[in-house]
């Protein structure tokens, strides 16, 4: 059992409600310079398709976007641990075991969480690398080159510029969308996850590891952006590779066109229902 004392009034709220309304439970879990409201679009989908749902903050997460642009600082040195663990102890507190849904670093979490037996079915969005995942293509370098080019930024939250979340998230819309997700939605983040991601494949003991043959996984979607500079098809496939070693069912999607802003851009709905029609699949299975 990991530590609850960090699950927020707003998560325990979530928590409960799902709990009392009996219904399959969707846990959604953000990445890096997003906060748990990016995901009010698929929430709101999915409530509408009979699920109740559970958007997860990473631990230190203000609620909303100026709050985290007027205390940045709150939300650094968060290691993959800190956030798997607290996402735990959110999952623990459903009465049954959730869908898991999560996007870039919150891809990776949802992996971990299904290696450790916690998810009915999985969905991983354009995931983080973990330890085996061997491509690092140069556009992922241009990406995280804002963080990782500072050693001193491990303990630290960084920022984006536009140009750079352009860049790393955005590519694939047009400068007017782009600037407007940038200014709804973008917050400072942890550098010390990319640091950990980064060096996975020479640190033995590396927190960015998932079991990827634990027999009580489930069923595991790996979504990937055709256009994705952060997380790209080579990423995406090596995941989809080692997990498909797995006993259980493992599926790759390649969403033509998309960046890595696929999941809260004008093109999300296309995405959800694709994690909507697998996970209906699985369901109707077990």
């Amino acid at each position: 059992m990991t530590k609850t004392s960090n699950i927020s009034a707003r998560e325990a709220a979530e928590v409960n409600a799902a709990n009392e309304s009996g219904k399959p439970t969707v846990v959604f879990i953000h990445g890096l310079w997003l906060l748990a409201s990016s995901w009010q679009n698929w929430a709101d989908l999915f409530e509408k398709a009979g699920f109740a749902t559970v958007s997860v903050g990473w631990p230190g997460d203000p609620e909303t976007v100026a709050q985290a642009n007027a205390n940045s600082q709150s939300m650094a040195k968060r290691s993959i641990a800190d956030v798997a663990d607290h996402c735990q102890a959110v999952v623990e507190k459903l009465d049954r075991k959730p869908i898991l849904v999560g996007h870039s670093f919150g891809g990776l979490m949802v992996q971990i969480l299904a290696g450790r037996g916690l998810a009915e079915t999985t969905v991983a969005i354009s995931p983080a690398p973990f330890r085996g995942v061997l491509p690092l293509p140069i556009s992922v370098l241009k990406a995280t080159f804002p963080v990782l080019s500072n050693p001193f930024n491990r303990g630290r939250a960084v920022a984006l510029t536009y140009p750079q979340f352009k860049y790393g998230f955005a590519n694939a819309i047009e400068d007017a969308e782009a600037k407007t997700l940038f200014e709804a939605h973008h917050v400072p983040a942890p550098g010390l996850p990319l640091f950990q991601a980064a060096f996975a494949n020479v640190i033995p003991w590396t927190q960015a590891k998932v079991n990827t043959r634990a027999a009580d996984r489930g069923p595991l979607l790996v979504v990937s952006a055709e256009r994705d500079h952060t997380v790209p098809l080579s990423i995406s496939r090596a995941s989809y590779r080692l997990q498909r070693k797995n006993v259980g069912l493992t599926e790759l999607v390649e969403m033509k066109g998309a960046g890595h802003s696929l999941v809260f851009d004008s093109g999300w709905k296309a995405v959800a229902q694709t994690a909507l029609d697998f996970i209906a699949r699985t369901q109707s299975t077990r």
